[in-house]
């Protein structure tokens, strides 16, 4: 069964990929771009199967206009993609006002405002796929990505809640967490704060690295659009799919030394619970509750 997808920010990198993907298989897609004359070639190749819709994410009456004209066009929206954002590194304090407040617009906000957009026909629908184009830095901190990562952190635990929200709908949501992919994130999509001394270890680091030329992703986006495709299409997807060697190896670590200070910190954690508290846990109940398994 053929599918209509909404996908932000088709034009390039990892949306791009599943455009095309999803045409080939044979879906239909509203394919939204700054500049809806990059989809051209796409729109010559497969005239009745894509709609190119122009599309700032970050103007609100642009967004639930977009989502209108879809709907019209195709009468429903299976799965929406909100792939469309960017990527900026600096130290935290050298930002301007300007690129914190874009950088959350762009890659929080619109995100939130294109779902919260679909979501009344998916709700009239009682079926529907979200799929938020997240990254491994939704998990992961790392310095010099400060502003772009609290972004995708607030776009995780989003979608983590929305997913408990919308389950009894029929719709289900998975935020997709990749690695480096070879798009042009690191390249022409980059933007940079301006230097500031002290940094140079951390930040600075990383500025270099990416600047270098030496940043080679080990991630395929066809491959990766591929993955999104049968994720779409699968019972019981997950709500957190993490795409790459890189980013497999990324969350394993910082899933190891988070469970390190849990485990190291355990005491101080638990001395704060009400004597109440304390009481209950020693008894049968509350031992229960704490190890709930074991029921």
């Amino acid at each position: 069964m053929t599918k209509v997808w909404f996908i932000t920010g088709s034009s390039r990198g990892l949306g791009r990929s599943l455009t095309e993907a999803g045409l080939a298989k044979g879906d239909r897609v509203a394919a939204t771009a700054r500049n809806p004359e990059t989809l051209h070639d796409l729109v010559e190749k497969y005239p009745d199967q894509v709609f190119a819709i122009k599309l700032d994410v970050t103007q609100r009456d642009e967004v639930y206009r977009s989502v209108a004209y879809a709907i019209d066009q195709f009468g429903k929206i299976d799965v929406l993609v909100n792939n469309a954002g960017f990527g900026i590194i600096g130290a935290a304090e050298a930002f301007t006002d300007q690129q914190v407040r874009s950088q959350l617009e762009t890659n929080l906000y619109a995100p939130i405002e294109v779902t919260r957009a679909v979501l009344p026909q998916m709700r009239k629908q009682r079926s529907g796929r979200i799929l938020q184009i997240s990254s491994v830095g939704g998990r992961v901190g790392n310095a010099g990505l400060s502003i772009y990562q609290a972004a995708k952190f607030g776009l995780g635990g989003f979608s983590e809640a929305l997913a408990k929200e919308v389950a009894p709908l029929g719709i289900k949501v998975s935020c997709v967490e990749p690695g480096g992919f070879r798009t042009d994130w690191a390249g022409a999509s980059m933007t940079y704060a301006r230097e500031v001394e002290g940094y140079e270890s951390s930040v600075g680091a990383r500025v270099s690295f990416f600047t270098s030329g030496k940043y080679i992703p080990m991630g395929d986006p066809d491959k990766a659009a591929n993955a999104m495709i049968d994720l779409a299409n699968h019972p019981d997807p997950p709500v957190h799919l993490v795409l790459g060697s890189e980013a497999i190896a990324l969350l394993s670590q910082a899933d190891a030394a988070r469970q390190a200070d849990l485990k190291k910190w355990l005491p101080v954690s638990l001395s704060t619970d009400h004597q109440e508290a304390v009481n209950f846990l020693e008894t049968k109940e509350g031992r229960a509750f704490l190890n709930p398994k074991t029921n």
